[in-house]
Formats: structure tokens, C-alpha cells, sequence
């Protein structure tokens, strides 16, 4: 008979577990969550802070400008820079006169079209994003009072060039 020496193993040191532990499933699964949920929240605030760095502005006229009928207006279309690449395509700009009533949106109605065209951001000073100024006819036939002149912008966004429509207001008035 052979004699077979008993060995024995150094101990292992027993973990200690927590009360609460639920399995290294759910610890896992709950970190995983946890990661998802942060990169979706920066994901989402990303998309959000490149589609408003897209926005084009009205520069000019002021809000509450007051012109005459038939006289003419510069409308100032400016565009920041942004991150990510645009390629300008167009600009419509309007005009509707609502001196008894609320203006309807431009995104429901342009008015009377003063210009449709395209659009080319240039820098001109240092200190002012790039613009484009438009000098526009006021149609002497508009009524006296309230006027909306709306502003659409048309741009191409991103590496795969997906298109973009934005609209912008500024609320004149007809003296």
C-alpha cells in the first residue's frame, strides 16, 4: 500500500460579504446602466449645443425698429462659427403686416418675399461673427402698424451633409 502524505493548502482568506450584495450580475448591470445613462446625457447635450451651434442670427434691424413704406431696410443675417462644418445654402427673407392681430409665425407664412437667394457669411470686423447684410424694399402698399419680417435659413451640416431649415423672426414697426 502506498502511503500518500496528506498536504495541506494555505488557507484562503473568506471575503467578506456585504449584507446588501445582490451578485456580481447586478453590480455589473448597475455600473453598465450607470456608464450608458452618463454618455447618453453628454451625447444628448452634444447634439444639442452643435444644432444651436448652427443657428444663424438677425443682427439688424433691432426689435421694435421703425421704418416707412417704401423705404428701404438692411437686414443683417449673421453665423457664428461651430465645430462641426456647414455649408450655406440659402436665405428667404419676408415681411407680413399684422397691425390688428397677432403676426402668424413665419414657419406657417413667410408674408411677402423681399428676398430668396443665397447666402455667403463673410467676416467684416474682427469683433462680429461672419454676416451677410440685405438691403430689402419695404413694399409701400403695407399697412401701418406691426410688421414680422421673417428670416429662413437653409444649411447643409456635418461630414455627411445633412440639410437644416431654421426660421427666425424680428418684430418691426410701420410708421
Amino acid at each position: 500500500m502506498v502511503w500518500m502524505e496528506r498536504r495541506t493548502l494555505p488557507s484562503i482568506p473568506k471575503l467578506k460579504r456585504r449584507t446588501t450584495y445582490k451578485g456580481w450580475a447586478y453590480t455589473v448591470l448597475t455600473n453598465l446602466t450607470k456608464l450608458f445613462t452618463m454618455k447618453s446625457v453628454l451625447s444628448l447635450a452634444l447634439l444639442v449645443a452643435s444644432a444651436f451651434a448652427q443657428s444663424a442670427v438677425i443682427g439688424y434691424p433691432p426689435q421694435g425698429l421703425s421704418v416707412s413704406p417704401g423705404s428701404s431696410l438692411t437686414v443683417q443675417v449673421e453665423k457664428p462659427n461651430s465645430l462641426s462644418g456647414s455649408e450655406e445654402v440659402a436665405v428667404v427673407i419676408g415681411i407680413q403686416s399684422c397691425p390688428g392681430a397677432p403676426c402668424i409665425s413665419p414657419a406657417d407664412y413667410m408674408g411677402q418675399i423681399l428676398y430668396n437667394g443665397p447666402f455667403n457669411p463673410q467676416y467684416h470686423e474682427t469683433y462680429n461673427p461672419p454676416y451677410e447684410n440685405f438691403t430689402v424694399q419695404i413694399p409701400s402698399s403695407i399697412t401701418a402698424g406691426t410688421a414680422l419680417i421673417g428670416v429662413a435659413h437653409i444649411n447643409l451640416i456635418g461630414a455627411g451633409l445633412y440639410p437644416s431649415l431654421e426660421i427666425l423672426n424680428r418684430t418691426i414697426t410701420i410708421s
